[in-house]
């Protein structure tokens, strides 16, 4: 799990990054908005921003919404300003959560766990003995990994992502055509999921005579 610390003060970064370290969570740290866009640029691997608002070279609200915010990583705002303006503004543009300094470390951390918590939550879905991780796109059965083509994955993150409602073929029909190029047929999705089947081998994807398919609840 790693978390990224977007913070210029050296003595906030090593006690923190000591102190997660101690908690099991790997804190990694930037000390301003030109380290952080080059750092996201070639790392996706990021769990939960920790960002501070004022940065040597600009603004971390600016940072959030330019950079953070298309990539969908939940951020946690520090700020030295404890004013109700400065709190709005950052969780109307869509934080997680925000804490002022001084602040406590002990309180950080139980916020941030707070989020990942919730977070884990939401991005794993089960369903028999089958789960998926909607974040990392990773398919198990009993704990173990289901090993699927690019295609068979992204077909099976889409019923995913639409959990509890029906896929059409047409919407399947034009995804298929924007991940690959290629034109396909209703008999050729039925193969896929066919093949896609026997790889899960549990019941848990529905087809909805006529209309197309689907995976819910039990």
């Amino acid at each position: 799990m790693n978390i990224l610390l977007v913070e210029d003060n050296i003595s906030i970064i090593k006690g923190l990054v000591y102190y997660f370290k101690k908690n099991n969570l790997c804190l990694i740290s930037k000390t301003n908005i030109k380290e952080t866009k080059e750092y996201l640029d070639n790392n996706k691997d990021i769990s939960l921003i920790i960002l501070d608002i004022t940065l040597p070279d600009g603004n971390g609200f600016n940072l959030y919404e330019e950079v953070i915010k298309d990539l969908n990583i939940p951020t946690i705002f520090l700020t030295a300003k404890d004013e109700e303006e400065d709190i709005v503004k950052g969780l109307n543009i869509g934080a997680e959560d925000y804490i002022t300094k001084p602040f406590s470390t002990k309180e950080l951390l139980a916020r941030v766990n707070k989020v990942l918590l919730r977070l884990e939550k939401k991005s794993l879905i089960k369903v028999k003995d089958i789960t998926f991780n909607l974040d990392k796109a990773v398919l198990k059965k009993n704990e173990k990994q289901i090993e699927l083509t690019a295609l068979e994955l992204k077909l099976v993150n889409l019923l995913f992502n639409n959990f509890g409602k029906v896929v059409s073929r047409n919407v399947i029909l034009d995804k298929i055509w924007e991940w690959t190029g290629n034109y396909v047929d209703d008999h050729t999705i039925t193969v896929y999921f066919k093949r896609i089947r026997e790889k899960i081998g549990t019941d848990i994807i529905k087809t909805v005579k006529g209309i197309g398919y689907r995976i819910d609840e039990e």
